[in-house]
């Protein structure tokens, strides 16, 4: 099973966007579907009101979760944590730079109510989508990015299976590694999905996209291409779901909300963790890339509208409108 990462301590005091982001409880929120009932009541207590947790005793929290002080030291050690001090200590850090940066831009509930505006409406999306990219970025562990970014780079083929919206995700990691020379394939089918990763082996790559991580097609894919000897790599929003089996596994951080909303945060969460495996990736083997990406650009250039084409289009308009004003 993955470790969970602690929050990257290597940022620097410039990057403001990233300390402001509150990692622990993004680490305890991507937890709560795996935890036990009673540690689940202290994870989701926390995770609603990280300062109310920080400035309660273990006996005031536990009276809250209606539950035991042994349980939320358990808890506190599920989540890497030595014990509730610790946890206390990490939420009031957070907090605190959360409340510095709610200073500058005041923080949106992320729910949708019956009663809000139209303009409320967007303003949520936009915020909760925001949100998840800004804390996808935050929490995302750039150790294991870096170790599957380097197996990807001596990848025979790299294998992506993903079903629904996370389809879509795969399609587009599919073609942006194919546009530097990778070859790559991105399967959305059960069926297609196990007999090809029955044909992977050591010098392989499967990437498994699910935000759940309790998708069975995929994840019986993967567990098949590790099977076969493959490097398998998870992208989800639950690192100890079922999915949480891959060699590693690539956190997003994004919030369910009423009607789905959040199904589009967690596209765009997935999405980030793509756009990083690729400029990663093309980095590492820059030439060639820059290459391939100049190469690709140049084969499609003549299906592009350029500016003559755009200029003789404006002046047939223009002669058109001149005739039926005659």
């Amino acid at each position: 099973m993955a470790q969970i990462p602690k929050p990257n301590g290597d940022q620097t005091n410039g990057d403001a966007v990233a300390s402001a982001v509150p990692t622990t409880v993004l680490r305890i929120r991507s937890l709560i579907p795996s935890l036990a009932p009673a540690e689940r009541r202290v994870a989701q207590r926390v995770v609603d009101d990280p300062e109310r947790a920080a400035a309660s005793s273990i006996t005031q929290l536990a009276k809250d979760c209606a539950t035991s002080e042994a349980t939320v030291i358990r808890f506190c050690r599920t989540i890497d944590f030595s014990g509730y001090r610790e946890l206390r200590l990490a939420l009031a850090t957070e907090a605190g730079q959360a409340r510095g940066a709610r200073s500058a831009a005041p923080e949106l509930a992320s729910d949708i109510d019956p009663d809000d505006t139209l303009v409320t409406v967007v303003q949520k999306i936009a915020y909760t989508d925001a949100r998840a990219v800004e804390e996808t970025g935050a929490a995302l562990d750039v150790d294991a990015l870096r170790t599957v970014i380097d197996a990807m780079a001596a990848a025979r083929r790299i294998d992506v299976y993903g079903v629904g919206a996370s389809a879509f995700v795969g399609a587009d990691l599919q073609q942006k590694l194919h546009r530097i020379g990778m070859t790559s394939f991105a399967w959305a089918d059960a069926h297609v999905m196990l007999t090809s990763a029955a044909l992977l082996d050591a010098r392989d790559v499967a990437i498994g996209i699910s935000h759940s991580g309790t998708t069975i097609d995929t994840v019986q894919a993967l567990a098949e291409a590790g099977r076969r000897g493959a490097r398998t790599v998870a992208i989800t929003n639950f690192p100890r779901s079922p999915i949480g089996f891959a060699d590693h596994v690539l956190t997003t951080a994004a919030r369910e909300t009423t009607f789905r909303s959040g199904a589009t945060a967690s596209r765009l969460a997935q999405l980030t963790v793509v756009d990083c495996l690729f400029v990663g990736l093309a980095q590492s083997r820059y030439t060639e890339s820059r290459t391939a990406l100049e190469t690709t650009f140049e084969a499609v250039r003549g299906l592009r509208i350029n500016d003559d084409r755009r200029r003789r289009r404006s002046g047939e308009a223009a002669d058109a409108t001149d005739a039926g004003d005659d």
